[in-house]
């Protein structure tokens, strides 16, 4: 019996292995043998998630005819990764990636750390800051105090609290687009309502414009949904989108869905402009794709003086081509699981008929705790809190890596909670497993891409400030000259931690 659950394509393999070429090695630097170097790219892309475990690999003839290498080099690869455990084979049944004993599973998405790693290893791989004091304790009583009169109720309410889908439609109307509370579904998070809208709009096979770079987490739950994703590539810096990529895209490809976020990107940080807002309603419009706006980043302004465009949506009032996307989690706190959808009150009815079948509905506590914020001005109030801290992790991590890597590059954004960095031409995915010996844990450019796009980049949030910032500098430049010098596999790397 086989024990794959999955496959992967000799091309598909090859676009991802052919990602992770790093610069030319340095005098001095040994090159290793070219089965070596085969079984890191595959060890490197089963640990970061990118390839699944017990994902059947392809035949070796497939694959060294895709990658234009000798059978006898693909052999030795496959035999190196046996021998780590990172590759079971039975005759007949082909060869399947594994995971050695004791190693955790890998993620295919960004989740945090466990908190009893964070005394050892500064975590940069979640844009999550801790709550904003006083502000979750606060709402927490408020929403006990509230709670009684929904206690003798059954408890679902699939579309969310009536108070709360009044509340958000009321600050959709104070931003200058009128909005019905027929017009708002509440749901468990930001994430909760991007899988309700894909298994609404975009069935196994269908096509989804996604941006290029773009958040992992939602590629990943598009991926798994059986979306076939078109990326889009953005402009250069924080120039947003390339409104000629997407008009051509939209027209040939069809997309059924198109995602994006217009307002401080993940992780680019880029914030479209009003022009570039309306040009792309109007091009969606044109080739029937929905449009789906993530705006969980847009309060995260941090520059004050910055000019804010309207809300995507303010283009299509009504809702009939693009659906927004909000959340508690990166303008609040990442514990605080509330999101919304708003869009046409039948798009709205279907989701939520839709719901009966996935978690019925978003708990009340939580919803009548951000209630209470908005309804109190603590959510301003908080919010401010979260942007002067994210402002000051900002300067303090920008500084920091200036001084230790100065040949990185990158833009520093207005807003968001993210810094999209070039990494000076070292692999991002060998940065991030060499990153994780050294005590700094970092995601690389591949997981924001879609077949291997971006190798050159890691990506980091501003969830640190101060001596930590100065640090997990110190640690990514540490792990830098490990990768330069060749040292990303073999050898244990020496291990710092946070005192």
């Amino acid at each position: 019996m086989a024990q794959w659950t999955s496959a992967v394509g000799a091309a598909q393999l090859a676009r991802q292995l052919s990602s992770q070429q790093s610069r030319p090695a340095g005098p001095g630097t040994r090159k290793p043998p070219a089965y070596r170097a085969l079984a890191d790219g595959v060890r490197l892309l089963v640990l970061e998630g990118r390839v699944p475990v017990a994902a059947r690999l392809p035949a070796e003839r497939e694959l060294a005819v895709a990658l234009s290498v000798s059978r006898t080099t693909v052999a030795a690869a496959y035999e190196a990764l046996r021998a780590e455990g990172f590759l079971e084979s039975r005759r007949g049944a082909g060869s399947w990636t594994a995971v050695p004993a004791g190693n955790p599973l890998p993620a295919r998405g960004l989740e945090p750390l466990p908190p009893e790693a964070l005394g050892s290893v500064i975590d940069l791989g979640t844009a999550a800051l801790p709550a904003p004091e006083p502000w979750l304790t606060r709402a927490v009583q408020g929403a006990l105090e509230e709670l009684a009169p929904y206690a003798h109720t059954h408890g679902d309410y699939p579309a969310g609290l009536p108070a709360l889908r009044q509340m958000l439609a009321d600050r959709y109307s104070e931003r200058g687009i009128p909005t019905m509370p027929e017009q708002i579904m509440v749901t468990t998070g930001a994430m909760g309502a991007m899988d309700a809208i894909c298994h609404l709009f975009a069935g196994r096979g269908e096509r989804i414009a996604v941006e290029s770079p773009s958040y992992a987490n939602i590629l990943q739950l598009m991926r798994e949904a059986g979306a076939r994703l078109v990326p889009v590539a953005m402009a250069e810096g924080l120039g947003s989108w390339d409104l000629g990529r997407w008009r051509h895209v939209l027209r040939d490809a069809a997309p059924r869905l198109a995602y994006v976020v217009a307002d401080f990107h993940n992780p680019t940080g880029a914030l479209a402009d009003e022009d570039q807002r309306r040009g792309l309603v109007d091009a969606a419009r044109s080739a029937g794709t929905v449009l789906v706006v993530d705006e969980t980043m847009s309060e995260l302004l941090l520059d004050p003086g910055t000019d804010m465009p309207r809300p995507v949506c303010a283009f299509d009032p009504a809702g009939s081509t693009v659906l927004t996307v909000g959340s508690a989690s990166k303008a609040f706190w990442a514990g605080m699981r509330i999101g919304w959808v708003r869009a046409a009150p039948d798009v709205i009815r279907s989701l939520v008929a839709a719901r009966a079948y996935a978690d019925l509905g978003t708990p009340v506590l939580e919803q009548l705790a951000v209630n209470w914020l908005m309804s109190t001005g603590g959510w301003e109030e908080a919010v401010r809190i979260r942007c002067a801290q994210a402002r000051e992790n900002r300067d303090a991590l920008v500084t920091a890596v200036r001084r230790e890597l100065p040949s990185w590059e990158f833009e520093v954004p207005h807003g968001g909670l993210t810094l999209w960095v070039r990494t000076g031409g070292l692999s991002g995915s060998r940065l991030a497993e060499v990153g994780e010996r050294v005590g700094v844990r970092v995601p690389s450019g591949p997981r924001f891409g879609v077949d291997g796009a971006f190798e050159g980049y890691v990506r980091l949030p501003f969830t640190v400030g101060g001596p930590v910032a100065d640090e997990a500098a110190q640690r990514l430049a540490a792990a830098a000259r490990l990768v330069e010098s060749g040292a990303s596999s073999g050898a244990e790397a020496p291990r710092t931690f946070v005192a």
